[in-house]
């Protein structure tokens, strides 16, 4: 992990245009290649970024990032005012809570609950970004990566998009999708699959335990 603490301005072309224009600003290289800018706010989510694989190339006071995909990031820096570097080694992947958990179980074990068809080929199939919930294999024999969430987000979203264009460059598994399954998806979450291609399936929680639901029904 790079950690740049920089006064700088920064240029982003590619599906659309935006500028940042000159503040101090958080840099961030992740080893996969990833590049983030953060402000000291906005909570966690950075103000513009590129996820790997890219190319960053650095010159005197600027980096440019690009991409296969033809987006640009230009970052123009000023002052250096912090670098810091360090490994941080192998990380051993988020620890789900009980229902998500339990939920990656019930699915394995009953895919078609997911879509017609599918069939599970493994869990935690791995990816140099980290494992896919399930890998499975659609009624066509194409393959399908599935990931599960609780509570479905933008988020989700975004890090499926990432495992199926990872698994993709694989020749044995190509054409790879995507489906994001959760107890629930926000409306953004389903406008933002919708653009990355992905899948979006909600499932009862309950039904699948097979206990009746607690929300009362008019039949």
């Amino acid at each position: 992990m790079r950690l740049v603490i920089a006064r700088c301005s920064v240029t982003y072309e590619g599906r659309l245009t935006a500028y940042l224009p000159s503040a101090i600003r958080l840099l961030m290289v992740k080893a996969d290649g990833c590049v983030a800018v953060h402000a000291d706010g906005g909570a966690y989510k950075p103000l513009n970024w590129m996820n790997a694989p890219n190319h960053l190339e650095e010159s005197d006071g600027s980096w440019v990032v690009t991409n296969t995909k033809g987006e640009r990031l230009e970052i123009e820096i000023e002052e250096v005012l912090h670098e810091f570097d360090h490994s941080m080694g192998l990380d051993p992947g988020l620890q789900k809570d009980g229902v998500e958990a339990h939920l990656q179980v019930l699915l394995a074990e009953r895919p078609e609950e997911i879509e017609a068809g599918l069939r599970l080929i493994r869990r935690e199939y791995p990816t140099d970004i980290g494992p896919v919930d399930l890998l499975c294999e659609d009624g066509e024999g194409n393959t399908v990566a599935v990931e599960i969430k609780r509570n479905g987000g933008i988020d989700g979203v975004e890090q499926l998009a990432r495992y199926v264009e990872r698994l993709d460059r694989d020749p044995r598994l190509q054409p790879v999708r995507g489906i994001f399954v959760a107890q629930s998806i926000t409306p953004q979450a389903k406008t933002l699959a919708e653009s990355r291609a992905v899948g979006c399936v909600e499932v009862d929680y309950d039904a699948l335990r097979g206990i009746e639901s607690s929300v009362p029904t008019l039949f």
